[in-house]
């Protein structure tokens, strides 16, 4: 099980995560959207696709674009459709 926690919030934990890169990317039904905001940003990978992102916002501390996630992947990563990593000092266990 692996957990993703911030700010003393626990804001995913699942056992069905997909490492890419290094990075765990937990199921987006195993994620609490309560700690999730939208954000504007994007960014392109040359073969994953565009990324969206979340901030996350804890104890009404927000960590600006620490999530992100593929809306629409490219083929090469289509099993990573629905599902959300973290990064910017959210600590994953």
């Amino acid at each position: 099980m692996r957990h993703a926690i911030w700010n003393g919030a626990v804001i995913a934990e699942s056992d069905r995560c997909v490492v890419v890169e290094g990075n765990p990317y937990f199921p987006a039904d195993t994620v609490k959207r309560e700690f999730l905001r939208d954000s504007s940003t994007h960014t392109i990978c040359g073969w994953k696709g565009t990324a969206s992102y979340y901030d996350v916002v804890v104890n009404g501390e927000t960590n600006k674009d620490a999530a992100w996630y593929y809306p629409e992947p490219k083929p090469e990563a289509a099993n990573i459709k629905g599902y959300i990593a973290f990064w910017k000092g959210v600590k994953i266990e």
